[in-house]
């Protein structure tokens, strides 16, 4: 078990890049992450790990020994999987990456727990592309459509954008008609935190998609400060439904153009394809896919 628990360590390490964090991924002090590398480095009589006062980067018999490494994590892990799955009970810690706009999924995620009380949700919140397999993550959820051929997934559900507004700013600023209309009003954008640029607003005419160069009045990488500045009446957003369920319910926010407006986007669950579906990942996938949108998500 020792040798075990050093191999994990120095996997760890390895893959984050220091002590620090590989303890923090272990419930370890950064001290004893490094002395159980330092012992396996005396036991295998070989460097791992070229290491200064500002970081530490792989030795090329470190290279070649965290591949094995992982090669024995991933048989370990499948045996756990062949175990999990004749028991038929989903349990066990579950990593999940979600994008940013996933924290307001809540709702279905506190129900899968009530669901599921032996599985422990460790979830992940980022609009990073993240590498599935090579993070260990044993699913992802993402909007839009997936292209990574190592991963399998499943749509989860579509949905339609909306354009909102405060009734006090349409009041004070008139309500459009149609999408032209839009450059005269304060446009309150999403910008993407990976390319820099405004998310389009998917409005179409005659069935075909129609692109329109719209004022920006503010932006923003994540939707909570969109949410929050259109309820305050300072300009209009577009936003997903889930996003603004009980702002709409309540009357703080009213959709606008619902006419023009186009299915734009989806959820997908992904998990890595060389992988057995595990009881937990199976369970995760079919909750998702039963209750993202009738939880009112």
């Amino acid at each position: 078990m020792d040798q075990f628990a050093a191999l994990s360590a120095f996997v760890q390490s390895a893959e984050t890049g220091s002590f620090v964090a590989a303890g923090r991924q272990l419930g370890l002090s950064a001290s004893a992450v490094g002395k159980a590398v330092a012992r396996l480095e005396q036991r295998l009589d070989v460097r791992l790990f070229h290491r200064n006062t500002r970081n530490m980067t792989l030795t090329e018999e470190g290279r070649l020994f965290l591949e094995r490494c992982r090669r024995i994590f991933d048989e370990v892990e499948a045996a756990e999987a062949e175990l999990a799955q004749a028991s038929r009970t989903p349990r066990g810690r579950l990593r999940v990456s979600l994008p940013l706009v996933g924290m307001l999924l809540t709702p279905v995620l506190a129900g899968f727990m009530r669901a599921y009380p032996e599985v422990q949700l460790d979830l992940d919140f980022t609009d990073r592309l993240v590498d599935v397999v090579e993070e260990g993550f044993d699913a992802v959820i993402r909007t839009g459509r997936p292209s990574d051929s190592r991963l399998m997934s499943r749509n989860i559900g579509r949905f339609r954008l909306l354009i909102v507004a405060a009734p006090a700013y349409l009041e004070r600023c008139g309500i459009p008609a149609t999408p032209q209309d839009l450059a005269r009003h304060r446009c309150l954008h999403q910008r993407s935190p990976t390319t820099g640029k405004l998310r389009p607003w998917p409005f179409a005419r005659s069935g075909a998609a129609e692109k329109i160069d719209l004022p920006e009045a503010m932006s923003a990488t994540a939707i909570d400060p969109l949410i929050r500045l259109a309820v305050e009446g300072l300009g209009i957003a577009c936003l997903p439904p889930f996003a603004v369920r009980d702002e709409i319910a309540d009357g703080r926010l009213v959709s606008l153009l619902e006419e023009y407006v186009v299915e734009a986007d989806q959820f997908s669950v992904l998990w890595p394809a060389g992988r057995q579906l595990t009881p937990k990942v199976r369970a995760f996938v079919d909750f998702m896919a039963e209750n993202l949108f009738r939880a009112g998500a």
